[in-house]
């Protein structure tokens, strides 16, 4: 079977874009959301304790995944809340429910994070 040649192109340009399309996913994101500098910031901190503590590989990886789960559910959040907005003008307890679950994911996120980063560091700090 012998594949177009603009075909190929065509398949390449759309998966650069959804890289694009996401890049501007998180440009937006970090301009527009306060609760996702915040994270940013921790997340910024902890990277800097982590060099001064001298954090082991195994839990750079933990800190990475928990980088990652806060800051995407962080995202996942404003996505919601956005297309419960732009879905529902009034007041609707759907709506509201939904937003609400949304903003407690994060905050299990960020509560387990947070637990985690004590646990790491507590004992390089205190020991």
């Amino acid at each position: 079977m012998k594949i177009k040649q603009g075909n190929n192109e065509n398949v390449i340009k759309k998966f650069l874009n959804g890289f694009k399309y996401a890049g501007t996913g998180i440009y937006t994101a970090l301009k527009k959301e306060r609760n996702l500098k915040f994270h940013v910031v921790a997340m910024i901190l902890v990277i800097i304790l982590g060099f001064v503590y001298d954090i082991d590989l195994i839990e750079w990886f933990i800190c990475i995944i928990l980088f990652a789960g806060v800051i995407a559910g962080e995202m996942f959040n404003t996505a919601i809340e956005n297309v419960v907005d732009m879905i529902t003008l009034e007041k609707n307890e759907k709506a509201k429910v939904a937003k609400d679950v949304a903003a407690g994911a994060v905050l299990v996120w960020a509560i387990g994070a947070a637990v985690i980063g004590v646990l790491i560091f507590m004992p390089k700090i205190i020991g």
